[in-house]
């Protein structure tokens, strides 16, 4: 089921969703059930599985020289997708990225999800390697996240890559876009990032998913920034509690989002981490209510493979 429709059967009530990572290479998928089980008590009605792209490492060759060798930590999106939807009976979207992929992979890659049954997915640019500085398409691949949801379009409309194929048969996924209240960092400006946003929108994402945020009024304006431009894709909120105290640095670094005076202080009052993770998850319960109140159409939180936090959140508004 798309998510669109998910959100259109719920008729105005706020829905529970998650995003989760994969499990580390080596691990055995029990271990993200074993995190996944307490939070089906609240009937997530999809769950989003990211995608990691490659990593480059440096080993230590018997000549004394480095060799570079490139390795994927996170690997099994697809399959993992698959897992979920028949271990849970749950709709997954599983997120496709620019970087890492040719066009060529892309697609096929697109196949094997729409063979899967898997309906819905994300369509996002990516990060750059780790060891560069600045994200650089694969050769032959998309530079940006427009460029990815135009192609994925194209499969909806029957028109593959090989332009000779007779009578292909359509997918049929429903798209989502990432959307930054406090504007992706490679914008300059909020405005040029709407535009952008609202140009996804016209080519047939529908719906938006945002960035993590700790200050709700930051969302309101973007919600409402986005509805003055004639944007009028359902736009979810993304969640994620503070659970330590290096989070207040890490997280405005790595995702260039503020946080707020009240919350900063909050942390700098606890004694250790055990403190920090109550008083994250306190503020984000706060934080849930008055999106519901706003009637968001999902809390969708970013779970990093911890669902502690998120079952206690969720108890307190589900």
């Amino acid at each position: 089921m798309k998510v669109v429709d998910h959100i259109k059967a719920a008729n105005g009530k706020t829905l529970f969703t998650i995003e989760i990572l994969p499990p580390l290479k080596g691990q055995n998928i029990r271990s993200l059930f074993d995190n996944l089980d307490p939070l089906m008590e609240f009937k997530p009605r999809f769950v989003d599985v990211t995608y990691h792209r490659e990593e480059y490492v440096y080993k230590k060759m018997e000549n004394g020289l480095l060799e570079k060798r490139s390795t994927r930590k996170r690997p099994g999106t697809v399959g993992i997708c698959a897992a979920i939807q028949n271990h849970y009976k749950v709709d997954t979207v599983p997120h496709i990225i620019c970087g890492g992929f040719n066009k060529e992979e892309t697609e096929n890659a697109l196949i094997d999800l729409h063979f899967l049954g898997i309906d819905n997915v994300l369509a996002l640019q990516g990060d750059a390697i780790k060891s560069e500085a600045r994200f650089v398409p694969d050769p032959d691949g998309h530079r940006f996240a427009s460029e990815l949801l135009q192609q994925i379009v194209d499969l909806n409309n029957g028109r593959f890559r090989d332009e000779e194929l007779e009578h292909a048969s359509p997918t049929n996924f429903c798209i989502g876009v990432a959307g930054y209240p406090e504007k992706h960092f490679a914008a300059p400006n909020l405005k040029t990032d709407l535009r952008y946003l609202k140009q996804k929108v016209d080519l047939g994402a529908e719906y938006i998913v945002t960035q993590m945020f700790f200050d709700n009024q930051k969302f309101f304006d973007f919600v409402a920034a986005c509805r003055e431009i004639g944007i009028q894709a359902p736009i979810i909120p993304g969640i994620k509690p503070l659970t330590t105290r290096t989070q207040t640095s890490v997280l405005p670094t790595t995702f260039h989002i503020d946080i707020p005076e009240d919350l900063a202080d909050a942390v700098d009052r606890c004694k250790d981490n055990a403190a920090v993770k109550e008083a994250g998850i306190e503020w984000t319960i706060a934080q849930c209510k008055e999106l519901m109140k706003f009637g968001v159409p999902t809390l969708h939180f970013y779970s990093m493979g911890k669902s502690d936090p998120i079952y206690r959140i969720a108890k307190a508004l589900f």
